[in-house]
């Protein structure tokens, strides 16, 4: 006679199944486990700072040689050519363009070496998520933010008193070099940038700091990084830093690289819409 709810005893002579261990989880797993998956990336710390390093040595590397071949090739005095290179567009473009290939390269040579997986969709490019939006509606609210950023940073820069001219001021000065500027912008600049800062950068702060140190970090390494072209104007950079962080928080929001790089998008393109205002509007913005 069994209790109610008791396992009855086995009767003599009936095999005994014995338990089978169960493994522990790997170190792997375990993190996996815990961390989301536009976190979870095959590169840490360390590798920021190898990041660092390598970006610097080749900004001066391709600053060098292409001043070189602009000595040589076409007759640049060499007391001139610091002047040259921070005002000819032509020459800072191309610079800018490979330096981000060269960078774009590196980072695709580290994930490469760490997973099997696809490049992109590990640096962050995936669908964003939309919620209860389409996607064709997250584009669009997307895109508008942008240029509600972009309005919102121009009126804000209108109350800053810069005390002198700044770098970025030279490169235009000519309709040309705006136009160099302009294509740079939007083709180059928010693709390269969203994929180094919020898909290379972001994930590793979030993981170790939280999303929200995450997000202002970030945006203070963004904003840094403009800090050559805008030394002196302290405001303009601070303004940087905050489109830094509002730029980090759509991808965070959304999971997806794709989200702040149409942010990104809508922002350069309402400020470089001002090209096609009338001329007089142009010399004053």
């Amino acid at each position: 006679m069994s209790d109610g709810g008791a396992i009855p005893p086995l009767e003599p002579g009936e095999p005994q199944t014995p338990e089978i261990p169960q493994a522990a989880p790997s170190p792997e797993a375990s993190r996996r486990a815990v961390v989301a998956e536009d976190l979870d990336t095959p590169w840490d710390i360390l590798d920021l700072v190898i990041l660092f390093v390598f970006s610097l040595g080749m900004l001066y590397l391709l600053s060098s040689v292409m001043a070189t071949i602009a000595m040589v090739r076409y007759g640049i005095p060499r007391a001139g050519i610091d002047e040259f290179v921070k005002t000819n567009a032509g020459f800072v473009i191309l610079r800018q363009v490979l330096w981000f290939g060269l960078i774009l390269l590196f980072l695709a040579a580290v994930i490469r070496r760490r997973t099997a997986r696809p490049f992109w969709r590990t640096i962050g490019w995936r669908p964003p998520r939309t919620g209860k939006m389409s996607m064709a509606g997250l584009v669009m609210a997307l895109l508008f933010a942008g240029m509600v950023l972009a309005v919102g940073a121009d009126v804000a820069m209108q109350f800053y008193k810069t005390p002198k001219e700044l770098p970025i001021e030279k490169l235009f000065t000519s309709r040309r070099n705006v136009e160099y500027i302009m294509l740079f912008g939007l083709l180059v600049a928010p693709l390269a940038e969203e994929t180094v800062f919020r898909g290379y950068v972001y994930p590793v702060l979030a993981r170790k700091f939280g999303i929200l140190s995450g997000i202002v970090f970030t945006g203070i390494l963004f904003g840094m990084v403009h800090v050559p072209q805008l030394l002196g104007g302290w405001g303009q950079i601070v303004t940087l830093v905050v489109v830094g962080m509002a730029l980090t928080t759509a991808r965070a929001l959304t999971r997806s690289v794709v989200a702040s790089y149409l942010v990104h998008l809508g922002y350069n393109g309402f400020l470089f819409a001002g090209m096609f205002l009338p001329e007089f509007v142009v010399r004053h913005l």
